[in-house]
C-alpha cells in the first residue's frame, strides 16, 4: 500500500462518489495566481479607461486621448507594483504555500482553500479518512473537511464556456460566465483530470443543446 502522503495527494475516488485530492501550491515558484491578479487589474483599468474616453467622446482630440492613455498606463504600472507587493505579503502569511482541497464529481468541482493554520498533515489525515471511510459515516467526514476550509469556489460543468490547460504549472483553468476557477493537480493525474472535465463539459453542453432543440 502506498505511503499516506502519496496516497492522499493522488486523485482518488471516495466512497461517496467524489474524487478528492490535496494540492500544495508553491506561491513563489508557480506564478499562476499572480498572473491572474495582474490580468484582473489590467482589465479593470481598461474598462475605466474606455469609460473615460466615452464620456469625453464629443470633445475627443488626439491630445486628450494620448494624455488620458499616458495617465492610465502610469497608474496601471503603479498598481501592478502594489499588487505584486501585496501578493508577496499574502504569500508570506501563508508560508508561501497555498494548500487546496479539490472535490470533483459528474456535476462539477469545488476548489477549497484550507485554513492557514490547518497543517498539511492534518489535511492528509482528513482525506485519508474520507478515502477509506474508516468511520463508516462519509457525511461526517465531509463535514469535518468543510470545517477546516474557509474560501471555496464551485464550478458547474454545464456552465463552463472554456477550458485552458497550463501543463507546466500543473493548472487547468475552467471559465464560466462571471466566474473563473482553477484546478491544480500533480502531473501524474493531470491528463486524467483534464479529460474528465472535458468529457463532462461536452456531455452537459450536448444535453442542454438537445433540450433547447426539443422546445
Amino acid at each position: 500500500m502506498p505511503k499516506k502522503e502519496e496516497y492522499t495527494q493522488r486523485v482518488t475516488l471516495c466512497p461517496d462518489g467524489k474524487y478528492r485530492w490535496i494540492y500544495e501550491f508553491d506561491m513563489i515558484r508557480n506564478p499562476v495566481i499572480l498572473i491572474t491578479v495582474s490580468k484582473v487589474l489590467l482589465l479593470s483599468f481598461l474598462v475605466v479607461f474606455a469609460f473615460v474616453i466615452l464620456i469625453g467622446i464629443k470633445d475627443l482630440t488626439p491630445k486628450y486621448f494620448f494624455d488620458t492613455l499616458h495617465f492610465f498606463v502610469i497608474l496601471a504600472l503603479i498598481f501592478q507594483v502594489i499588487g505584486f507587493i501585496a501578493y508577496l505579503i499574502v504569500a508570506k502569511r501563508y508560508g508561501y504555500k497555498y494548500i487546496v482541497l479539490f472535490e470533483m464529481d459528474e456535476n462539477g468541482f469545488v476548489h477549497r482553500q484550507m485554513e492557514s493554520q490547518f497543517k498539511k498533515a492534518s489535511a492528509m489525515g482528513w482525506l485519508t479518512a474520507a478515502m477509506g471511510a474508516v468511520s463508516g459515516n462519509i457525511s461526517a467526514i465531509a463535514a469535518g473537511i468543510n470545517s477546516a476550509t474557509h474560501d471555496s469556489l464551485a464550478t458547474d460543468f454545464k456552465l463552463v464556456k472554456s477550458i485552458k490547460p497550463i501543463r507546466k504549472f500543473n493548472t487547468v483553468k475552467v471559465n464560466s460566465p462571471f466566474s473563473k476557477n482553477q484546478i491544480y493537480v500533480e502531473k501524474e493525474d493531470f491528463d486524467f483530470v483534464l479529460e474528465y472535465i472535458k468529457k463532462r463539459v461536452e456531455e452537459k453542453k450536448n444535453t442542454i443543446d438537445k433540450y433547447h432543440r426539443g422546445m
